[in-house]
């Protein structure tokens, strides 16, 4: 499997043959992220607000079965049970070898059952950058908890590469609580299902869709 990040909390998982797109942003939402345009067999956007939800720039073919088991957690934008920003889903994908989850724009720890519901994950895309989403300690909290074996961090802010909103905090924070990441030159991972899951990786990757101008 190959995960690649294409900017703020869009990502690309390509697994084979088959390939899924989560939360597209419209063009020139996002500060410093460039135009999404990519071919994918399934779209999944956490929620519908405009840095999330562009499904129509992606170039979609339906007609491949869908390999894995799409499980979706409701939960909230915000700590207020939506009542600022509204709803969010997590959304998680099990092809029988590897569990990968997409937190979108999590505003809340999720409840008990749910945090059950994300255990054993390969991967945890998942945001940092407080204001409009959880921040860096609680991102790290939730991590604490669910023991995934990497953990991307998303949807936050680098002034010296030039993205992201700047209410957002930079993923500096999240990188000091956990203690240690890798930083990658490239915007994508490969996952094997064959790897240790004994030792936790936070992997911070480049926005392929950066703007560089």
């Amino acid at each position: 499997m190959t995960i690649t990040w294409l900017g703020h909390s869009c990502f690309k998982v390509e697994n084979k043959d088959y390939v899924v797109v989560f939360d597209p942003t419209e063009d020139g939402y996002v500060p410093g992220i460039g135009p999404i345009r990519e071919k994918a067999n399934l779209v999944i956007c956490s929620h519908e607000h405009g840095d999330h939800n562009a499904r129509h720039l992606i170039d979609l073919d339906e007609s491949k079965p869908c390999p894995y088991i799409v499980t979706a957690i409701d939960t909230f934008h915000d700590d207020k049970k939506g009542k600022l920003r509204g709803e969010n889903k997590i959304t998680v994908l099990d092809d029988g070898e590897l569990r990968v989850a997409h937190f979108g724009d999590l505003g809340c720890v999720p409840e008990s059952f749910q945090m059950e519901e994300l255990m054993n994950l390969d991967v945890a895309m998942i945001p940092v950058g407080g204001h409009y989403t959880i921040d860096a300690e609680t991102a790290a909290k939730i991590v604490d908890k669910i023991k995934p074996r990497v953990v991307i961090p998303m949807h936050y802010r680098d002034d010296e590469k030039g993205f992201g909103f700047d209410v957002l905090s930079r993923v500096d924070d999240f990188v000091n609580v956990m203690g240690s990441a890798e930083f990658k030159e490239s915007s994508s991972i490969e996952i094997e299902s064959t790897a240790s899951k004994d030792q936790l990786r936070v992997v911070v990757l480049e926005p392929q869709r950066r703007n560089h101008d």
